[in-house]
């Protein structure tokens, strides 16, 4: 059985959070020893808050370790649970600057363009989030900021010739520097990481069960 490549994403800090959980959790989820995981290569990255940086790191990291499947991370800083996101949305705002303090002039990723789902295999993920006990529940909108904007750039490589065959993303809340639980919040950085975890391994039985995109 050949070797499974699993690109891990996370993000920097942005304006209005100095502080995001994702890098963390990315280095844990890639650190992990498992049974499981014996034969999946993991490999970790975090994004720039950065239009720019996406559009030229993802193709990067594509053409250079050709994943078959990317489980990306985000912050959701006014949530209180996990979100597994369902699709991308056509939508980016034009009001926020990102990290470069770059703000977009269009509304839009592509002109004309509907949502793009990212696949069934979101629902499995949301089952295994559960079953770690955390909060974790499905969202049809990953807002209008880089985490949609890299939703829909991993879609669109999914339908190109050798591309990843799958790809999700998954919202987090925001947890202390500490790993402890934010206010309002029961969800510590150990949660977070269980609950990757978990999706993890349903990620990597789902591209075992794919068939590899040709051209």
């Amino acid at each position: 059985m050949s070797k499974l490549r699993i690109l891990i994403t996370g993000f920097g800090p942005f304006p209005g959070a100095p502080y995001n959980p994702t890098p963390a959790l990315v280095e844990r989820l890639v650190r992990l020893r498992r049974p499981a995981f014996d034969g999946i290569e993991r490999i970790g990255h975090v994004f720039p808050v950065s239009y720019r940086a996406v559009d030229r790191e993802l193709p990067e990291l594509i053409a250079t370790y050709r994943p078959d499947a990317l489980l990306m991370f985000g912050l959701a800083a006014r949530s209180r649970h996990l979100r597994i996101e369902s699709r991308a949305r056509n939508a980016v705002t034009t009001l926020w600057p990102d990290a470069d303090r770059i703000k977009l002039r269009t509304a839009s990723i592509a002109p004309g363009a509907d949502a793009r789902s990212f696949g069934p295999h979101c629902e499995r993920l949301l089952h295994a989030a559960r079953a770690t006990g955390i909060d974790a529940r499905a969202s049809r909108d990953a807002g209008r900021y880089l985490c949609n904007y890299l939703g829909w750039r991993a879609i669109e490589a999914t339908t190109a010739p050798h591309g990843p065959r799958l790809a999700a993303f998954v919202h987090v809340p925001l947890t202390a520097r500490d790993g402890r639980a934010w206010p309002g919040s029961a969800i510590t950085a150990e949660h977070l990481v269980d609950a990757g975890e978990a999706m993890l391994f349903e990620l990597v039985r789902v591209a075992r069960q794919t068939e590899p995109r040709s051209a």
